[in-house]
């Protein structure tokens, strides 16, 4: 007797200690949900300070989501005036995720005994992106000298996630993401200020016309540049840069099985054991991409009180977001089918070893398999202060002092108070001004290429 009980204890033993990784992922997700809106909370509250503290706190204590933290740290230090440090952060960040994209078979397999929180945190294909495209404004506002570097990254990086999993459309659905036209906008925007090679300015503009035909300032753009006219003399050129309502966030919801879904994931469990894939029918946490609700649409902008135009989008972060996790979502829950098979047929197989014929024992083992299962935890991580939209308005204006009026709008309607800053206008050049507007008001600074707030 036992001798046939030991081996039963055993297996008990490590279908428990699965089971208690899985809570430990469990604890982790939770409180990055938590502390996420906490920073948000102080963030849209203009506490920047506050929200800073908190960001400091959670990267100090919790190591292994030190990149996605540092993401919201960056956006911190951009609206409080210092885009060095938030350049410093995002290019970081940029290393590591490249550096996650080679795949960490041990990580990858442990993630199925738990969930995917175990895993380093990779960034979505949006976010790798995006941050090129935050690398290039944040450069900008306090520098400059790589800012075209990190506008031409944008398309490069977007055009090797596109490719990585081949040209077949069938089998990639990555393929469907629409191109982002910021990083071809700004590469245009800088080359024309050298008042040459008006030829890569067209090409550039024209990326922007076809990745973002929606873009109202498309067509003139690129009639300028075939032109080769940066501005009349006597005149420069005024950028102004804003962070449009609150962006996408992630959450977690019970979604069941799609056939796409088992398909991928039949293939994925053909790698990793050695049996034909049960379906799952029952719901499955799967982390959902939402957009944030934003009350502006626009911001308007006055020139020494005079209205001048409003911002258009260049980039809507939110239907990015969304739109790409709808193209990958089967992806996305073939993991989790694969996960919930692989700790059933872990419960299954310690049964058949163990010889299990106690009906007691047997329904100890089914309960410690279902609690296994419920530790499971979507990976709502993300970059939770990204904003809805980012747009721009390009006004050309004579050399001198100007006084810059910014409202927030919904539509064409002014919802908050006027934000105002001096800019500097200089003969045959550009100035860049960046401004976040996630509701009525303004967060933090109006930044400058030409001040300095570190």
């Amino acid at each position: 007797m036992p001798s046939e009980i030991r081996p039963s204890r055993s297996l008990a033993r490590f279908i428990v200690a699965c089971c208690c990784a899985g809570l430990v992922g469990l604890s982790g997700c939770s409180t990055h949900a938590k502390q996420l809106v906490s920073m948000r909370s102080a963030y849209y509250s203009n506490q920047l300070e506050q929200a800073g503290k908190l960001a400091d706190k959670e990267i100090k204590s919790r190591s292994s989501d030190a990149d996605v933290l540092k993401l919201e740290r960056a956006m911190i230090d951009l609206s409080s005036g210092h885009p060095k440090q938030a350049e410093q952060a995002l290019r970081e960040v940029r290393d590591h995720f490249d550096a996650f994209e080679q795949k960490d078979i041990g990580e990858s397999a442990l993630s199925y005994l738990t969930d995917d929180n175990k895993r380093a945190y990779p960034g979505e294909d949006y976010e790798r992106v995006l941050i090129r495209c935050f690398l290039s404004l944040s450069n900008l506002m306090h520098d400059g000298g790589d800012a075209r570097a990190y506008a031409l990254q944008v398309g490069q990086k977007q055009e090797q996630i596109m490719l990585a999993a081949g040209e077949d459309a069938a089998k990639n659905p990555k393929l469907k993401y629409k191109r982002v036209a910021l990083g071809a906008y700004l590469n245009g925007a800088l080359q024309e200020a050298t008042h040459r090679d008006y030829d890569d300015v067209a090409r550039s503009i024209q990326l922007v016309v076809n990745w973002e035909p929606t873009f109202k300032f498309g067509q003139q753009d690129l009639e300028r540049a075939t032109n080769g006219r940066h501005s009349a003399p006597g005149n420069g050129v005024l950028y102004v840069f804003t962070l449009v309502g609150c962006g996408p966030y992630k959450e977690e919801r019970a979604e069941r099985a799609t056939s796409d879904a088992l398909l991928i994931a039949d293939r994925i469990f053909s790698v990793i054991g050695k049996h034909s894939l049960p379906p799952t029918l029952a719901p499955i946490k799967m982390p959902v991409v939402c957009r944030g609700r934003s009350r502006v649409s626009t911001v308007q902008v006055a020139i020494d009180g005079k209205p001048s135009g409003q911002t258009e989008t260049i980039t809507d972060v939110g239907q990015m977001a969304v739109d790409q996790f709808d193209a990958i979502k089967s992806q996305i829950m073939a993991r989790a089918i694969v996960r919930r098979v692989v700790k059933k047929g872990a419960v299954y197989a310690a049964k058949e070893v163990a010889s299990v014929d106690n009906p007691l024992l047997e329904l100890a083992f089914d309960g410690v398999g279902v609690a296994w299962e419920a530790t499971e935890s979507a990976d709502t991580r993300c970059w939770g202060l990204l904003p809805d939209k980012i747009q721009v308005l390009r006004l050309e204006l004579p050399a001198g002092t100007h006084q810059l009026g910014m409202r927030a709008a919904q539509s064409s309607l002014a919802v908050g108070p006027e934000a105002t800053e001096s800019v500097k206008i200089e003969d045959g050049r550009n100035t860049f001004v960046l401004a976040t507007f996630p509701d009525e008001r303004l967060i933090g600074h109006v930044l400058t290429n030409q001040s300095d707030r570190e």
